[in-house]
This record gives C-alpha cells, structure tokens and sequence, in this order.
C-alpha cells in the first residue's frame, strides 16, 4: 500500500511537467506534419512526372528517408552537418535543438506523406483527368480543380496515422534534448529515481493524445463521407 502511495504522489507531482512535455510534443508533430505535406505534396508529384529532373530527386529523397531510421536522421542533422561544418571551414556550428526537431520530422514526414498523396492521386480514374482535360482544362488545372480535392478525402485517414506515428517518434528527439514529453519524464526521473509509476505517466498521456487524434480522424472520415453522399 505504502508503495502505491508513494507511486500515486509521483504520478501526481509529474504530472503537469509532463503536460507540459506534451504540449511541446504536439507542436512539433502539428509544425512537421504541416510543412510534410507541403513537401510530400511536390514529391509526389515529382514522382509521378514524367521529367527526369523532377522525378529522379523526389524518387531518391523518398527512398532514403524511408530507408533510414529516423533516430538516426536526427543525429545526422543536429551532430553531422555542424561536424562537417567544422571539418570544412574550422568554425564552430550550432543548431538549436527545436529548429532541428522541426526540420528533421518535417523532412521525415514529407517522404511517407509523398507516398500517400502518390498512392491517392493514382487512385483516381483516368477518366477524371480525361475528363478535365476535355472540358478545356489544362494538366495543371485538372490536377488542382478535379484529381487532388478527390485524393485528398480519400488520404485523410493515412495522414491521420502518419500524424499519430510522428508524435510517437517526437520520442526519439530527446536524444538531442528537446523537452517534449519523454524528456521530460527523463529528467523527472533523473531527480527522483522513480522512474516505474514516471514512465507509466507518460504512456498514459501518448494514449491519451493518439486515442483524441485517432478520435478526430475517424470524425472527419466520417464528415467527408457524408459530403461524398450528398453530392
């Protein structure tokens, strides 16, 4: 009993610094994912062009992200580039630890999101973009106007997944000390040794948070449906 108190009072007490964690953890995940689509979006579409020049870069970004493990990814940018910085040009060379969280799961997740959207738009009938063309349309147009409105209700529920996965591996940026919520635990249990009822907390509130998102995905799936049904 005296054990499960005392767990009780360090749950409690860790509590809102790990609340804290945990609102850093889902800006990080909101910014990366932001700017991933953005870059997954250009790298579909490189992918699917048929321009060498356009095609070969997304081809090769895409496979190596995917092909790397993130924990690793996040050691190249925040210790790599600077040592070879230094290597080059003799001086020193600092990123900060969010800028470098930020851009490195924004990178990350800019190439699974690439193959959403490539998955998606392929998923559309020729016939649609066929069809945009023969009103006058230009390729350009068709896949603005007609082909990636239809991909996208169709991509939300995988990029709900990939937005769940990517909070999950914010985890791993403590390593380079960014205080999300796992670092937080982390130092909590640096200074109090109690690291069982600690880490218990900060599962509870990753479920927490994926079981809301995964919530607000299935709601939106739900909407667009909906939409789909109406028209």
């Amino acid at each position: 009993m005296e054990v499960l108190q005392s767990y009780l009072g360090h749950l409690i007490k860790v509590l809102p610094q790990l609340l804290t964690g945990a609102v850093l953890t889902v800006k990080i995940t909101s910014l990366s994912v932001f700017f991933g689509i953005l870059i997954g979006l250009i790298m579909a579409l490189g992918k699917l062009s048929k321009n060498p020049l356009l095609k070969i870069p997304a081809v090769i970004y895409v496979d190596f992200i995917r092909g790397t493990p993130l924990f690793v990814q996040i050691l190249l940018f925040y210790y790599g580039i600077p040592g070879l910085i230094l290597s080059i040009t003799g001086e020193t060379f600092k990123i900060e630890p969010m800028l470098a969280a930020v851009v490195v799961c924004s990178i990350n997740s800019g190439a699974y999101v690439a193959e959403i959207f490539r998955a998606g738009i392929q998923s559309i009938e020729r016939g649609q973009m066929e069809a945009a063309r023969s009103l006058g349309m230009t390729h350009n147009q068709a896949m603005r106007y007609v082909i990636l409105p239809q991909a996208f209700k169709r991509i939300v529920p995988p990029l709900g997944n990939e937005f769940i996965v990517l909070l999950k591996d914010t985890s791993l940026l403590a390593v380079i000390g960014v205080e999300e919520l796992t670092r937080k635990g982390q130092l909590y249990v640096a200074s109090t040794f109690a690291s069982f009822p600690t880490y218990i907390g900060v599962a509870l509130v990753y479920l927490v948070m994926t079981l809301t998102i995964s919530r607000l995905v299935n709601w939106t799936e739900r909407r667009l449906g909906v939409s789909d049904r109406r028209e």
